[in-house]
């Protein structure tokens, strides 16, 4: 299993022919290491969306300056914008841009790149996530941001909850892992959250990354261990 991909997204190539070289010595790897190339760039969320997924509006740009996010706030009819690499983790990297609060003139984002209309829900609400366990729903979590930051990463102050769907957001995210180009992947962390329409949209259905949340989903180790056995 993947337990070392913390700075995967600084070193991408190195990361990935790491994976591939050990499954050219016969080394089961889970996920895939097709299946993580596939997941390594967030290019695949439009992918999702186009298989059924509930996703949000985003602009895939090759870079971005204070002109472009000004732009991106005409095309999306918001006075606030996200934007995030196209491969990263952990929200580093990452900028939120109002019509009062621009960046520099001097300012480009310098890579690859995603604007997204900002989500209030975000903030007042949080960000849902849902572990998957050989294609069968784990246990959730609800994320929210710390104070003064609408991030809800631990690093920026953010903190975790339990939380237990109700069946129709579940339907959402069970919708996310049927849209994936992939069939029985050991674990699946869809990361959601909600549109001013009410729906849950995919923010990312996380394939790499090895925190599963096993604080908030007691019996992980179980249902992995059940998982693994099934695979050998």
């Amino acid at each position: 299993m993947l337990g070392t991909a913390w700075d995967y997204q600084d070193h991408p190539e190195d990361f990935l022919a790491r994976l591939e070289a050990l499954a050219a010595q016969g080394v089961a790897v889970c996920n895939p290491p097709e299946v993580v190339r596939w997941n390594a760039n967030k290019r695949y969320l439009a992918e999702l969306g186009e298989r059924g997924a509930a996703t949000v509006p985003t602009l895939w740009l090759d870079d971005v300056d204070r002109a472009g996010v000004e732009a991106a706030m005409d095309h999306f009819g918001t006075d606030r914008i996200v934007v995030k690499r196209q491969v990263g983790a952990g929200g580093l990297g990452q900028h939120s841009f109002a019509r009062d609060a621009l960046p520099d003139d001097g300012w480009s984002m310098g890579r690859a790149c995603m604007v997204q209309p900002f989500l209030p829900s975000v903030v007042a609400e949080g960000e849902y996530t849902f572990v998957f366990i050989g294609g069968h729903f784990s246990h959730g979590v609800l994320k929210r941001a710390g104070a003064d930051d609408y991030r809800i990463q631990s690093l920026y102050g953010g903190y975790e909850c339990d939380y237990a769907p109700e069946p129709h957001d579940l339907a959402t995210a069970e919708a996310v892992i049927a849209a994936l180009p992939f069939a029985d992947l050991l674990y699946a962390r869809v990361d959601m959250a909600r549109l001013p329409t009410g729906e849950l949209a995919v923010m990312e259905a996380e394939l790499i990354e090895p925190y599963l949340y096993p604080e908030q989903g007691p019996r992980l180790g179980e249902r992995l261990a059940q998982a693994i056995l099934a695979r050998i």
